[in-house]
C-alpha cells in the first residue's frame, strides 16, 4: 500500500499528469507480480523506499533520497544500480552551474559527490559481504548453528560456517554474493540461455516487450534527449522548452534509462523468468508506460476522465455506490475497449491472478 502511494507521488512529480499518475498507481495494484508484493518477499519494501527515494530527489532532498536508496539496497541489492539517479542529477547540476560559477571548484564538488554517492549506496552491500567474510572465513566468529539446520545443510548439499574454508575467502575481493549466484544458483552472463529455458523466456516476455516498447518509443520522440544523456537541452527543440505532461516528458528520461539497464542486465546475467518481478518493484516505467497508452489509445477512458461513470441501469441495485474507479469503468466496458486496453490489462490481469494460483502452490512462476 505505502509502495502504491509512493509511486502516485512520484508519478504526480515526474509526469506532472494527475490522471496518468493515478492509472499507473492502479496499474501497480494489480501488478503482474502482485503475489511477491503481497507475501513475505522482499519486493514490496524495495519498491516503497525506492519509489521514495525517486521522488525525494524530485524535490531536492539529495540527502534524504541517498538515505532512502540506501536503505532500499539493504533490502535487494539491484538498489546498487539506483546510484545512476544521484549522479544523473549531480551531472545535470554541474552542467547548469558551469558557465556561472568557478568551473575547477565545481568539477571537484561534482567527483566528492559522486564518491559521496557510491560510498552511500554500496555500504549496505559491503557491510553485508564482510559479515558473511567474518563468518566463513575467520575462524572462531561463527554462531553456533543448531542441529536441524546443520542437518538440512548436509541434506542440501551447503557449506556451513563452522566447516572448510570456502574458495571465495582467498579471491583477491571476496564476494560472497558472486559464489553463491554462480554455484548455488547457476547465474551468470549468457549461462540461462538454453532451449529448455524456452518456457521461462515466453514467461518474462511480456514485460521484457513493454520496456522494449517504452524505450524505443521515447527514443524516437526524443533522439536528441537520449544522445546528449538528459545534461543539453535542444534550443529549437520546442517540445522540449514545454514539454508535454506525461511519460513522454523529459522528465522521465533519466526512469526510462533505469528501466532499460535492469532489463538488459535481467535477460543477460539472471534467471530470466524473474524479471516480471525484478522491474515491477524497481521501475515506474512498467506503470507509467501502461498508463500513457491507456490515456492516449482509449476513447472510453477519457470520456471517464470528464464524466463521473456509471453503469447500464439495472445493474447496480438501489443504495449501492457506483465505482469512481477508471479502472473498473474499463472492466465493465471490456467489449468496447480498444486493442491495446486488452492487452495491458488482459497481461496485468491474467498474470496477477496465475501468480497466486501458482506461485501459493508451489508450482513454477516469476
Amino acid at each position: 500500500v505505502l509502495a502504491a502511494v509512493a509511486l502516485h507521488d512520484l508519478g504526480c512529480l515526474v509526469l506532472h499528469c494527475p490522471h496518468q499518475a493515478f492509472y499507473a498507481a492502479l496499474l501497480f495494484c494489480l501488478s503482474p507480480a502482485n503475489v511477491f508484493l503481497a507475501a513475505g518477499y522482499s519486493e514490496a519494501l524495495f519498491a516503497f523506499l525506492t519509489f521514495s527515494a525517486m521522488g525525494q530527489l524530485e524535490r531536492g532532498r539529495v540527502w534524504t533520497s541517498g538515505l532512502l536508496f540506501a536503505l532500499a539496497t539493504g533490502v535487494r541489492s539491484n538498489g546498487l544500480v539506483s546510484v545512476g539517479f544521484l549522479m544523473h542529477s549531480q551531472c545535470r547540476g554541474f552542467f547548469s552551474s558551469l558557465t556561472v560559477l568557478n568551473p575547477l571548484r565545481q568539477l571537484l564538488k561534482l567527483m566528492a559527490s559522486l564518491f559521496l554517492s557510491v560510498l552511500t549506496l554500496g555500504l549496505p552491500f559491503a557491510l553485508f559481504q564482510y559479515y558473511a567474510y567474518t563468518q566463513f572465513c575467520l575462524p572462531g566468529l561463527a554462531h553456533p548453528i543448531p542441529e536441524p539446520l546443520v542437518q538440512l545443510a548436509v541434506d542440501k548439499g551447503y557449506r556451513i560456517a563452522e566447516g572448510n574454508e570456502p574458495p571465495w575467502c582467498s579471491w583477491d575481493l571476496p564476494l560472497i554474493y558472486s559464489y553463491i549466484q554462480d554455484v548455488y544458483w547457476n547465474v551468470g552472463f549468457l549461462k540461462y540461455y538454453e532451449l529448455r529455458q524456452v518456457p521461462n523466456f515466453l514467461l518474462a516476455a511480456p514485460v521484457a516487450i513493454l520496456v522494449a516498447w517504452a524505450t524505443w518509443t521515447y527514443v524516437t520522440i526524443h533522439p536528441w534527449l537520449c544522445l546528449t544523456l538528459g545534461l543539453q537541452r535542444s534550443k529549437n527543440n520546442k517540445t522540449l522548452e514545454k514539454p508535454n505532461p506525461g511519460f513522454l516528458s523529459p522528465q522521465v528520461f533519466v526512469y526510462l534509462i533505469h528501466g532499460a539497464v535492469l532489463l538488459l542486465f535481467g535477460s543477460l546475467c539472471m534467471h530470466v523468468q524473474v524479471l516480471t518481478r525484478f522491474l515491477g518493484s524497481s521501475t515506474p516505467i512498467v506503470y507509467w508506460f501502461p498508463a500513457h497508452l491507456l490515456q492516449d489509445q482509449e476513447p472510453l477512458l477519457r470520456s471517464l476522465e470528464t464524466v463521473p461513470w456509471k453503469p447500464p441501469a439495472g445493474d447496480s441495485p438501489p443504495g449501492q455506490k457506483v465505482p469512481r474507479n477508471s479502472i473498473m469503468g474499463l472492466l465493465y466496458n471490456w467489449k468496447t475497449c480498444s486493442p491495446v486496453t486488452r492487452y495491458i490489462l488482459g497481461y496485468f490481469l491474467s498474470y496477477w491472478l496465475l501468480g497466486l494460483l501458482l506461485h501459493c502452490n508451489f508450482l513454477p512462476w516469476t
